[in-house]
């Protein structure tokens, strides 16, 4: 099949209707993401923006797109990191793999470890769980990422943390706190993340950015092979939890009503501002944790009760 250009199509966007050529596909995709940037006013002059590099195809494709938007700028700075969790045969190849496109690209970028943060790797921490234990090893690493991405963030007085999530993984986060009930993660969602602690000092949250949100998981990975990206394509040994039955659900939905995604995440959009007010209300604002002085919903922090 041809795309409206003439050129032989490389993928048939079924909840458009419509074949795209290579040229049309990447430039709709830069379109796209330009324009998040643009309408949730995700960069500003003299910011600093940290990139979570893990040298997966999101990662590797949000970083490739936006040294494009923000490269020419002379008004702010950026700089990449990977975190090693430690998990043997997995991550070295994707560490490798960042290195390179951070030096293709010329992008400063450091690397570090589960290890150096808390004092023990992943493989390590999960050999030490016990079988009863009702967190699922994706858990465990989930809250230490997440941390350490903020902290290491903040470390290097970064005003944004840009992070690969795309349509797929935005959706699914939806989904997972509806069906848990939990509003207040809920209303930490959205494009731009830029939430305060009740406490004056300590630990804070650097906002975090998601130009790719828009963008659906299968044509992120399409970007990144079109443009020559090298990416981890294995999936992590560990990967378990509620995420991935609904990531089934919503691909099965997606197949038989395209655009399913995209009705979802602008239905979420239009009650954020809502959900936002109601947590405001309720005073369920961040606090900081007693132990570690992080940013917690709870007075001690999942990190400090799962790696302590």
């Amino acid at each position: 099949m041809k795309c409206k250009c003439g050129k032989k199509a490389v993928i048939f966007r079924k909840y458009e209707g419509v074949y795209l050529c290579k040229t049309c596909f990447c430039n709709s995709i830069e379109k796209k993401v330009k324009r998040t940037v643009r309408q949730n006013k995700m960069i500003e002059p003299d910011d600093r923006i940290a990139f979570g590099l893990s040298g997966g195809k999101d990662s590797s494709a949000v970083l490739h797109l936006m040294h494009k938007i923000i490269s020419p700028r002379k008004d702010m700075e950026f700089f990449a990191f990977t975190i090693d969790e430690g998990i043997k045969g997995y991550r070295e190849h994707s560490i490798k793999i960042a290195k390179d496109l951070c030096k293709r690209l010329g992008v400063e970028h450091r690397v570090y470890t589960y290890k150096e943060m808390f004092g023990n790797t992943l493989d390590q921490k999960l050999k030490n769980v016990k079988k009863d234990d009702i967190q699922t090893t994706c858990s465990y690493c989930g809250v230490a990422r997440r941390y350490a991405l903020n902290k290491i963030s903040r470390d290097l007085k970064a005003t944004k943390l840009c992070v690969g999530h795309n349509l797929d993984d935005e959706t699914q986060s939806i989904l997972m706190n509806y069906m848990r009930g939990d509003m207040a993660k809920a209303s930490r969602l959205g494009a731009i993340t830029n939430y305060s602690t009740n406490k004056k000092g300590g630990g804070s949250f650097v906002p975090r950015i998601k130009p790719l949100r828009e963008i659906p998981e299968k044509e992120t990975a399409l970007y990144a092979i079109l443009n020559g990206l090298e990416v981890q394509e294995d999936e992590c040994p560990y990967a378990s939890g509620i995420r991935f039955t609904v990531r089934d659900f919503l691909n099965k939905m997606e197949s038989s009503h395209p655009g399913m995604k995209f009705s979802v995440l602008e239905t979420f959009d239009r009650l954020l501002p809502i959900m936002r007010s109601f947590i405001e209300t309720q005073n369920m604002k961040i606090r900081l944790c007693k132990n570690c002085g992080e940013p917690s919903s709870e007075e001690v922090c999942n990190l400090c009760k799962m790696w302590s």
